[in-house]
């Protein structure tokens, strides 16, 4: 899958398991290794499918995330990483297959994709510094927490964990991500780590992906040309402040672009 094939795509046509082994693949799309570790991630998935549909599929939400656990936690031992948590490759979907361990995000990619792909109702729930994913059946539903070994979470444990994390009360509970917010939550987390390391480059080509995936989120240009012009690459940096005009509908962030479209074409004089 070619990432600007997904950019182009409506939301609810991206397959997320797909997508993030083409955004895992861009690094080393020659890689053999990469390429038996993705196989390694899609027979995981079918595998994973297999059994539930073998088994008597349970109706509940709580029954349901139980039984998504003990298959992605408790057999295959796919959790959070406790102990290196900033390691790049946790936001790697693929590595994390190979490796067993990664983030909030990617570890509910993996969830979400699973249950959907038998037909029960998922969603990656976005929390300050956090996701959790949430299970519907019969009517009702149940918080699972990827990074925690996939254990059933309250909603007011959920509650506990945005305040702990800085996060205003949420009224009417935590925002479901698309498939899409989903990605870039991902491929953010890297973006933000190459940053802190002072990758300039690396995170550039970051939200270079990201803006190819996510074309229509203004903010993700907005970064983009911040990191062009602190590189001195100011045509590039007016071309994604240009395209980030397209895309906003805010008319103050709008006025903003164009005081630093003009802004830099006095540093061209």
């Amino acid at each position: 899958m070619l990432l600007a094939t997904i950019g182009l795509m409506d939301d609810a046509d991206i397959d997320v398991i797909e997508a993030g082994i083409a955004l895992s693949l861009a690094d080393t799309p020659n890689s053999s290794r990469q390429g038996a570790d993705a196989d390694k991630l899609r027979r995981l998935m079918t595998g994973w499918a297999v059994n539930l549909q073998r088994d008597l599929a349970p109706s509940t939400a709580k029954g349901r995330a139980l039984r998504l656990a003990s298959l992605i936690a408790g057999e295959a031992g796919l959790t959070g990483d406790t102990e290196d948590y900033d390691n790049l490759l946790n936001a790697d979907l693929v590595a994390v297959a190979s490796r067993g361990r990664g983030l909030p995000i990617t570890l509910s990619i993996l969830y979400v994709a699973l249950a959907r792909r038998i037909g029960w109702r998922a969603d990656a729930l976005a929390l300050p510094g956090h996701v959790l994913v949430e299970v519907q059946g019969s009517g009702e539903s149940a918080l699972l927490d990827p990074f925690d070994h996939g254990i059933s979470v309250t909603a007011a444990r959920a509650a506990d964990m945005a305040r702990q994390a800085g996060g205003a009360p949420i009224v009417g509970g935590f925002p479901a991500m698309s498939n899409r917010q989903m990605l870039v939550r991902m491929v953010s987390n890297q973006a933000s780590r190459a940053r802190m390391n002072g990758d300039i480059g690396r995170a550039l080509t970051l939200y270079e992906r990201l803006t190819t995936v996510a074309p229509d989120q203004a903010g993700l240009w907005w970064e983009r040309a911040r990191l062009e012009q602190r590189i001195g690459r100011l045509a590039a940096a007016r071309a994604s402040l240009t395209a980030m005009l397209e895309t906003t509908h805010d008319a103050q962030v709008g006025e903003r672009i164009r005081t630093t479209l003009a802004t830099l074409a006095r540093s061209d004089n």
